[in-house]
């Protein structure tokens, strides 16, 4: 019976087995979703395709609007700024992409805005419902001449008698002067010339303005305390030291005229005073032509020049100078004055020294400075006094230490004031390239050149006064 039972429970033969829900076969709804996945993943991957191009496409139109607009804002070229944009466009085989070119322009400036478009087919995005891409570009560019107030301060110590430097000096800021002083800039840009070697001559008009007790009527060179050197101003109040009119060389000609004295600290030729506020290229260029190279290197006194006539306080000084042309007779401008760059060149063949005075003692009446005039000092302390008494007869006024310091603290000023300083080491040292270097405003604005570079350094700077920039 046992038997019978179990066959009553066995399964009939051709019959289905029940399983439970669980064990189901659901291969086939998986596929589905794994396709739905790799579609996905493909349109994703396709609709970044499309965006990519549309970038790519994107960034070519740009750089072809920004190079139109420059070329477009370009003060110097006379063609309709509106075809010059649209004419870069058509060389690049897109004449129909350009939307608009808006043009203002006036006295000292153009201003060239272009929009441009373009449709770009998807490829992916379609199969969304998006067939294409719309491609844009927007460019302004702007030549702006504003007021410009520029300061060169140029060496003409004995150094440059070296290699030519002086005639490339020459050629270097002639050409300096025509790129910077074309007829569009007219009443625009004022540059005043401060030459420099152990001093700087001021010229009588300068020196009358200040409180200075003058001393002689050879030169007009004035002597700083180091504490002048913290401020960018000139101050028409304080007393300054009248510079003593002496040569520090070791030889003489035997001449008793004053005129034999060849090198005195303080250039004592009209042509080695200070020129200021003049946009008359031709007459800068004549008087640069004629610096010739005498005495020592005091870069700082040659800095403290530029600077001042670079500060509002400089105006009333200003009013009073014969020459200067009805368009600057206001300058320097305020600090605050938006439309107007203040910048200095500031160039040098070598390093400071140390620089000397004669003991107030020997220097203290009119026989005293005639015989000064004429005679120079170490040329005198060597043939009639005694060697162990020879310093007594001179003080030492600077360092190189002392001077390098002082030129650092007024380009500190003036960079604190934002006037712009660019710096040419000609020829120099390691030493000299590295106190250069710190006084310019960057680094960028430091040119260490040799040669007939320096003609290159002050094109640089000249292209960078009436520089491009992009505004958007």
């Amino acid at each position: 019976m046992a038997h019978e039972r179990d066959d009553l429970h066995s399964k009939p033969e051709g019959l289905p087995v029940c399983l439970p829900s669980s064990a189901k076969d659901e291969s086939g709804s998986i596929s589905i979703f794994a396709l739905f996945m790799v579609f996905i993943m493909l349109m994703v991957g396709g609709i970044g395709a499309d965006l990519m191009r549309h970038e790519m496409e994107r960034t070519r139109i740009q750089a072809i609007a920004d190079r139109a607009v420059l070329a477009a804002a370009d003060l110097d070229q006379t063609l309709s700024p509106e075809q010059v944009a649209r004419d870069y466009f058509a060389k690049s085989g897109m004449p129909s992409f350009v939307s608009s070119v808006t043009v203002d322009e006036g006295l000292n400036y153009r201003r060239v805005r272009l929009d441009a478009t373009s449709t770009m087919k998807t490829q992916f995005m379609d199969y969304l419902g998006q067939e294409s891409l719309t491609v844009p570009a927007l460019a302004e560019a702007e030549e702006k001449v504003a007021k410009v107030e520029i300061s060169m301060v140029l060496d003409i110590s004995g150094s440059m008698r070296h290699n030519s430097k002086m005639d490339r000096l020459h050629d270097a800021a002639g050409e300096f002067i025509d790129t910077v002083l074309v007829p569009e800039n007219q009443d625009l840009i004022s540059i005043s010339v401060i030459p420099y070697t152990a001093q700087v001559n001021a010229g009588p008009e300068i020196f009358d303005e200040l409180n200075i007790n003058q001393l002689h009527t050879y030169s007009h060179c004035v002597d700083f305390e180091i504490t002048d050197f913290d401020e960018t101003a000139l101050s028409l109040t304080e007393p300054y030291e009248h510079m003593q009119h002496f040569d520090t060389g070791y030889s003489w000609n035997g001449s008793r005229s004053i005129d034999s004295i060849s090198n005195p600290g303080c250039p004592k030729r009209s042509f080695e005073e200070i020129a200021a506020f003049s946009q008359n290229a031709t007459w800068l260029k004549n008087r640069i032509n004629q610096f010739r190279p005498r005495a020592n290197t005091a870069i700082h006194l040659g800095m403290k020049w530029g600077v001042a006539m670079l500060d509002p306080s400089f105006q009333s000084i200003t009013t009073e100078l014969t020459g200067i042309d009805a368009a600057f007779q206001s300058r320097p401008a305020s600090y605050t004055d938006v439309e107007t760059l203040k910048t200095i060149i500031l160039m040098t063949d070598g390093e400071n020294v140390t620089t000397y005075r004669i003991n107030p003692a020997v220097y203290a009446n009119y026989n005293h400075r005639r015989h000064w005039s004429i005679y120079p000092l170490n040329w005198y302390l060597n043939n009639y006094v005694r060697s162990r008494d020879r310093d007594l007869w001179k003080d030492v006024r600077y360092t190189p230490s002392q001077a390098d310091s002082m030129l650092q603290s007024i380009c500190d000023a003036a960079k604190a004031k934002h006037i712009v300083i660019w710096s040419i080491g000609f020829e120099v040292g390691d030493h000299g390239a590295n106190v250069m270097r710190n006084c310019a405003s960057s680094p960028s604005h430091f040119f260490r050149v040799e040669g007939v570079e320096i003609t290159d350094a002050f094109n640089a700077i000249a292209r960078q006064i009436n520089q491009l920039r992009l505004t958007l």
